[in-house]
């Protein structure tokens, strides 16, 4: 099977220094790949080449068969790549609803029309609703989204990333700052967008429980390169592994 994703001994630079040096590796359809790694191991910046907010100074992204490398962002994204947003990049003051409902108009085609009246799309408005549905999210879709409570506003980031229809979908530490209450629900999400084998899933992710739950496979990062890459399983019980999370406990990896 070709891969939906690759990159080819991709490498960038500040400096001296290389944040992310010389990683190769695939992914498929139908997989959820967690990406671990130590602070400061390259992950978000892996991330940040493969969606195009950095270029590589060496290396190549392919989408399939196609060199995506020279793309822009937004140019990933309506090609498939759909990383989740962030609610400051959004519209704060505009309900729930009306934020999907501007990224299901642009998926169609209709960005001139931004401002468009929702009751004259009918067909979008509903469209729109049926992504805030699947994301647990009906009973507060009239609410701005800036008065959404934290747990909500990463519910929301689900909502935006489902409805510009990627097939590969890049999650960055989706748990980040959510309680123990909050956390299940965006876990049962992405759970759910895993079900579709059509679909590839990235997730950089520290906590062990929410890789064990979620990972069919996990690539670890450590000091910009990749030291390991398979089964959840067997990658935490390399030594290299084990050695690298000595500093989040050992018992962690166990």
């Amino acid at each position: 099977m070709t891969p939906s994703l690759r990159t080819e001994n991709l490498t960038i630079r500040f400096g001296g220094h290389a944040a992310v040096n010389d990683v190769s590796c695939a992914f498929r359809p139908g997989e959820l790949t967690v990406i671990v790694g130590p602070n400061g191991a390259g992950k978000t910046t892996w991330f940040n080449l493969v969606s195009g907010q950095l270029k590589p100074t060496e290396g190549r992204i392919f989408k399939g068969e196609n060199d995506i490398t020279g793309l822009s962002p937004s140019a990933r994204a309506k090609a498939g790549i759909g990383r989740a947003f962030q609610l400051t990049n959004l519209f704060p003051k505009l309900s729930v609803l009306e934020n999907v409902r501007l990224v299901v108009q642009a998926r169609a085609g209709q960005g001139p029309r931004i401002f468009t009246r929702a009751s004259s799309m009918t067909d979008i408005r509903d469209k729109a609703y049926g992504f805030v549905e699947a994301t647990r999210l009906a009973s507060v879709a009239h609410l701005p989204a800036a008065a959404l409570p934290h747990g909500d506003q990463r519910k929301l980031e689900v909502a935006l990333l489902a409805a510009m229809e990627p097939d590969i979908f890049m999650f960055d530490e989706p748990t980040a700052g959510m309680s123990v209450d909050e956390a299940p629900a965006i876990l049962e999400l992405i759970a759910e967008i895993k079900k579709d084998t059509s679909k590839t899933v990235l997730l950089v992710e520290h906590k062990m429980d929410v890789v064990r739950a979620l990972a069919d496979r996990i690539v670890v990062l450590h000091n910009g390169e990749l030291v390991a890459d398979g089964r959840p399983g067997e990658v935490m019980a390399l030594p290299i592994v084990r050695e690298i999370y000595l500093g989040v406990g050992a018992e962690e990896v166990a």
